[in-house]
């Protein structure tokens, strides 16, 4: 790990500041991500600004009707808040689907959105990689790329986005606030996080110096018909191979309102609203669902070792909706697949 300066600022418009003298800084919160890319040496940061003196912690009604999230709620509290767990279940449900209770007990909302995107050549500095250096070239594409993305990849990267969290959020159409130095702004989940393109360095639309403040929930309902499925390796902690958040609003026995979104298939929360929107005043029957799989899925492309994750998404996405329709949301206390 190598040397970096530290500083502790006590405001937001402090913290900005801290970080904007100097190129290499990184903000620095519950630290459960960065500090392990620090020892890995994929992060060099020289100067650590430790945010966790601000007043980011608070969950609170918004103007909107909603729920403004502060940045620095832990995973934990964020999940077992009340409001949260009764108004917004599928949120509840997709962290606690995520990392386990230690790491859930440190991580901050903010850091969670700003996970760096997982494949295995990004994690070892004895390999090329685009996004650690850009022009190097991608390991994973003709290498070991089991639990590589098969959405919105690009010939310089097909690495994955590892958040649970952030998929629920997507679905929820969740919005990020964010302050800089030219003030505050409010960027929709579906713009915050980005596709690899031509510079799979960038994994979000965050600019270089402004810090995540809060997350706004909407004023929706789909705390009756959800679930959040997530696919793994194992029942124990692991990322997700394939997750899907779903959530229905029904009416009359139709779909009224759809939301899906997919995780560990692209570098960012995946969420197709055209196949949102084939769902609208359907019956909630498996046809139609197999329907909006085969649309969600329509531009796959696996790279070998992750050819799998095409069926299993189609098959993941029919069985989520599934439960979303019968009103039998996915346990995350026993993960066996209802």
């Amino acid at each position: 790990m190598n040397r970096f300066s530290y500083a502790r600022p006590s405001d937001v418009a402090e913290a900005v500041r801290e970080v904007g003298s100097d190129p290499h800084a990184r903000f620095i919160a519950g630290g459960t991500n960065l500090v392990d890319l620090m020892k890995y040496n994929v992060e060099r940061p020289t100067r650590l600004v430790d945010i966790t003196r601000l007043p980011l912690d608070r969950i609170e009604n918004s103007s909107g009707g909603g729920l403004k999230i502060g940045a620095l709620v832990p995973n934990a509290d964020l999940a077992y808040d009340p409001q949260v767990s009764r108004r917004y279940p599928l949120l509840t449900a997709s962290i606690l689907a995520g990392a386990s209770p230690q790491l859930r007990n440190m991580a901050s909302t903010g850091g969670n959105l700003l996970q760096r995107t997982r494949c295995l050549y990004f994690y070892d500095t004895g390999t090329p990689c685009n996004k650690r250096e850009p022009g190097s070239g991608c390991s994973a594409i003709n290498g070991v790329n089991r639990i590589n993305a098969i959405l919105g990849t690009s010939d310089k990267c097909i690495a994955t986005h590892p958040s649970d969290m952030c998929v629920g959020l997507a679905a929820l159409a969740a919005k990020v606030h964010v302050a800089g130095p030219d003030g505050e702004r409010v960027i929709p989940m579906a713009d915050f996080h980005r596709l690899p393109g031509d510079e799979p360095e960038r994994d979000s639309n965050l600019g270089p110096r402004e810090l995540i403040v809060a997350v706004e929930l909407p004023d929706e309902d789909f705390s009756g018909n959800y679930t959040y499925l997530k696919l793994r390796d194992r029942l124990s902690y692991a990322f997700a191979l394939v997750s899907v958040a779903a959530a229905l609003r029904l009416d009359g026995g139709r779909i009224a309102e759809a939301r899906i979104a997919l995780g560990g298939v692209a570098h960012k929360p995946w969420r197709d609203t055209s196949a949102e929107d084939l769902l609208r005043g359907k019956a909630p029957e498996e046809a139609v669902f197999r329907q909006a799989a085969d649309h969600i899925l329509r531009d796959a492309k696996g790279f070998g070792h992750n050819d799998f994750k095409i069926d299993l998404g189609r098959r993941a996405i029919v069985r989520a909706l599934a439960q979303a329709a019968a009103g039998t949301p996915q346990t995350q206390i026993d993960k066996r697949i209802q």
